[in-house]
């Protein structure tokens, strides 16, 4: 039961992780929209690596 919350955890900080990214783009390209192309490529950058991390976390605790 333990490895089950483990893994809701690492998956509840994942989407936190990939929503607090998407809300600082939306807000960056809404202020500036000509800056599109680098704040786009840097938050999704952000989103992936929140996401590896959590699945990592998947794949260690979920053995």
């Amino acid at each position: 039961m333990s490895g089950n919350i483990a893994v809701g955890l690492a998956a509840t900080g994942g989407a936190i992780g990939v929503g607090l990214a998407a809300l600082g783009a939306a807000s960056a390209i809404g202020r500036n929209p000509g800056s599109f192309g680098l704040v786009f490529t840097t938050a999704l950058l952000g989103m992936a690596l929140s996401e590896g991390l959590a699945i990592l976390v998947f794949f260690v605790v979920g053995r």
